[in-house]
């Protein structure tokens, strides 16, 4: 059986929608699984006795990146721990693009790539790139204009239903896959001035500095600020945009256009 964590996320639900159609044996496990669910296991990181991965064959680790980075590496470390433990034997990770080595959360990423690779288990891992959803979202224009200080460089962002689609696809035979590294990033890039011009707004990035001052204001948790100041400062230093991607080799159909994602997301939130 194949289990897929972090079932109530916006990406997991996507894996489990798409390995249902694909007649996969699976189930998924969240941390505000109800009692009595079918085919859904209460699994909370933070709780390492809900940690049962009886019967699972393979497990889709979705990241935990939720937090500050000792927090989200005690959590994977827990689940791969228990999976050792408990006889699972192949775990497929879905970690970040190796263009984002640069970003404020990639410790946590590639201390789990490490550990898995130290494991007695085999792995798979899936270094996906940011959503063009999230990027759209974070460019939000303010009374018409676009402020959020992206630079001018290309970003190579992909669609987030095609990260689940290159999931899906090792999940239905992971021993195919095993010891591979994806990477995941977009096969296409976008500037934040592209976004703008499909939704006829200006873009006028401010400074870092002015950014941060701007995000400092509730409700943000104390650790994203950070998070997504890096994302601005790698994407204006130019090192969003990938080399290439492994990405047409594991979805069925060419990828989805992310400048259309972008600019939907970039409406939806302006």
């Amino acid at each position: 059986m194949i289990l897929i964590t972090g079932g109530s996320g916006h990406l997991s639900t996507l894996v489990a929608q798409k390995a249902s159609v694909a007649g996969l044996h699976f189930a998924t496990g969240s941390r505000h699984a109800a009692g009595g669910q079918q085919d859904t296991r209460r699994i909370d990181f933070d709780d390492p006795g809900s940690l049962d991965f009886s019967e699972v064959e393979t497990l889709l680790l979705v990241s935990a990146g939720y937090a500050e980075d000792d927090v989200v590496i005690a959590r994977h470390g827990a689940v791969i721990a228990a999976a050792e433990r408990q006889g699972v034997g192949h775990i497929v990770y879905t970690s970040l693009t190796g263009t984002g080595d640069h970003l404020g959360f990639a410790l946590a990423h590639r201390w789990t790539e490490r550990r898995l690779q130290q494991s007695g288990m085999a792995w798979t891992i899936l270094r996906n790139g940011l959503y063009a959803e999230l990027i759209g979202s974070l460019a939000a224009p303010v009374d018409g204009v676009i402020r959020a200080p992206f630079g001018s460089a290309p970003i190579s962002a992909v669609a987030r239903e095609d990260l689940a689609d290159a999931a899906v696809t090792v999940l239905a035979n992971p021993a195919s896959h095993a010891g591979a590294i994806y990477e995941l990033a977009g096969t296409d890039a976008f500037t934040i001035a592209d976004p703008a011009r499909e939704l006829d707004v200006d873009y006028l990035p401010e400074s870092l500095t002015a950014a941060r001052q701007r995000l400092t204001v509730p409700p943000l948790l104390p650790f994203q600020p950070a998070m997504l100041m890096s994302i601005y400062s790698a994407s204006a230093a130019g090192f969003l945009q990938a080399g290439g991607s492994d990405l047409r080799r594991l979805i069925p159909d060419e990828p989805r256009n992310i400048l259309q994602l972008a600019a939907a997301a970039l409406r939806a939130v302006g």
